[in-house]
């Protein structure tokens, strides 16, 4: 895929963020995209928004469960660059007009207190570089038309990200076994999802474990500071004008966002 191409499709998924409209899958119209050429994209899309003022706060894992990887047909997660003006505080309310086609996810952000750069990042070099962890909604977003996304729609695309939700609180993680953190995803009243940290990669660490070393080998670095979304422990659930969320995760704290 040519250089001319790669900043076209990148200046179009920007196009469609900002005028919340959605395009025609890359995949279909590129059947020979790699993984690859999808990252240069979102580079591009990325690149589009700090030109307009955003700033990097942190970063996504994404495609974390067997389910989601057997979906896209793919081995591996994918990551995407969180921007500050993603950022919402617990109780939020969002305009649903803001977003294309929301949907809420339960997950547990990390906030780091020391630079974390791979390769050779270890699950306890992760815990060490962590100030502490926080119930957290992303409510990921699609610019691609009805989700009709393969891996490398979505990678293209920033790794589907919309908007994150962050807690009530944040608790240090060494006292806790992430794993078996229970999490229960309310809307309107109503259980609709319940999970487990182990959904993510068997554990949310070795979901940053992944994403430090994945980025290291691209001399990128997880900085001090950063917030680290580490993949959904259960179902993505759609969201509209009216709704209101709150997830609950054993040991660390609850969240919570309405949408009008």
């Amino acid at each position: 895929m040519s250089p001319e191409l790669i900043e076209t499709l990148g200046d179009e998924l920007y196009a469609a963020l900002c005028s919340r409209t959605v395009v025609d899958p890359l995949t279909s119209r590129y059947p020979d995209i790699t993984i690859d050429n999808a990252y240069h994209i979102q580079q591009r899309m990325i690149s589009r928004r700090l030109q307009a003022g955003e700033r990097i706060v942190g970063k996504k894992i994404g495609v974390t469960s067997a389910a989601v990887m057997n979906m896209l047909g793919v081995s591996q997660p994918d990551f995407g660059y969180m921007l500050d003006g993603m950022i919402y505080g617990d109780g939020a309310a969002i305009d649903a007009a803001t977003l294309i086609q929301p949907k809420a996810e339960g997950e547990i952000a990390f906030v780091l207190k020391k630079d974390l750069m791979g390769p050779g990042v270890s699950a306890a070099d992760v815990l060490a570089a962590t100030e502490g962890v926080m119930a957290c909604f992303e409510i990921v977003d699609s610019r691609i038309t009805d989700w009709k996304i393969h891996i490398q729609d979505t990678v293209a695309d920033n790794a589907s990200c919309g908007v994150f939700v962050l807690g009530d609180r944040m608790v240090d993680p060494r006292g806790l076994d992430l794993r078996t953190s229970g999490m229960v995803l309310e809307k309107n009243g109503e259980t609709v999802v319940t999970g487990a940290g182990a959904a993510t990669m068997n554990s949310p660490v070795n979901a940053v474990v992944w994403l430090a070393n994945t980025l290291g080998k691209l001399g990128i670095p997880l900085k001090a500071g950063e917030v680290i979304l580490s993949g959904a422990l259960g179902a993505m659930v759609p969201v509209k004008a009216g709704d209101n969320l709150r997830v609950s995760i054993g040991g660390i704290g609850n969240c919570s966002v309405r949408f009008h």
